[in-house]
């Protein structure tokens, strides 16, 4: 599902470059949960944003579903995106004024070639909002909502089209442990239904709960594969 080949990023500070990734390679199945562990700073946030088309490699190659992303244009990259990622952000992403249902349709309002109703994307969007608990709160913007109920929607917006991939960079980074695990547990569900699940984190409790784990250190991965019983 997800190939990473030694990939190269190098950032230019002015006019000094900075290298963050330096050859990562890398596998992950379709329908495996991962978690990418290691300091601030060492490149698993930028090689999270490599895996969602969020950026391109300086050198190397990143395959989705089959699909070498490496050197294509904005344009497609974003097509690729709304159609195979969803994403979880720490901070949420949600849009102010809109209330948790509109921030839940978003993303099919903007999917190529979109022919899906008004009707039809409301109806979706409630849907998901019910699966994570949420109906009471449809008419609600996230500054009515606590940390844990954003996280919610913004899992119901990442699920909206559909995505055969979920990255998650630490989706239970702002929230207090009990509401941390509740967001776990709806993550492994998606992941147990077959979404391949990709988590950065700090956390070694939440990391525990992958199949495999990822550390990397200073732009480079360290130890490719530990293996995890699980905490189910």
């Amino acid at each position: 599902m997800i190939e990473i080949d030694r990939v190269v990023k190098t950032y230019q500070i002015g006019e000094t470059p900075l290298q963050v990734l330096s050859g990562v390679s890398l596998k992950i199945d379709q329908g495996e949960f991962v978690s990418i562990m290691g300091p601030s700073g060492s490149g698993k946030s930028t090689l999270l944003c490599l895996m969602g088309c969020l950026d391109s490699p300086s050198s190397g190659r990143v395959i989705l579903a089959g699909q070498d992303v490496s050197s294509m244009r904005d344009a497609d990259l974003a097509h690729v995106r709304n159609q195979i990622i969803g994403f979880v952000f720490q901070t949420y992403n949600l849009l102010p004024y809109y209330n948790a249902l509109h921030n839940v349709m978003l993303p099919m309002i903007y999917r190529n070639g979109n022919r899906i109703t008004g009707g039809e994307r409301q109806r979706r969007a409630e849907e998901l909002l019910e699966q994570v608990g949420l109906a009471h709160r449809t008419h609600h913007r996230p500054s009515q909502l606590s940390g844990g109920e954003r996280q919610r929607v913004a899992i119901a917006r990442a699920l909206v089209n559909t995505p055969k991939i979920i990255l998650a960079d630490e989706p239970t980074g702002n929230l207090d442990s009990k509401t941390g695990e509740e967001i776990m547990i709806i993550l492994k569900n998606l992941n147990l239904h077959g979404v391949t699940l990709v988590i950065v984190t700090h956390d070694p409790k939440v990391a525990s709960q992958a199949k495999r784990t990822i550390h990397i250190t200073d732009g480079m991965i360290r130890q490719k594969q530990t293996l995890f019983s699980g905490s189910d």
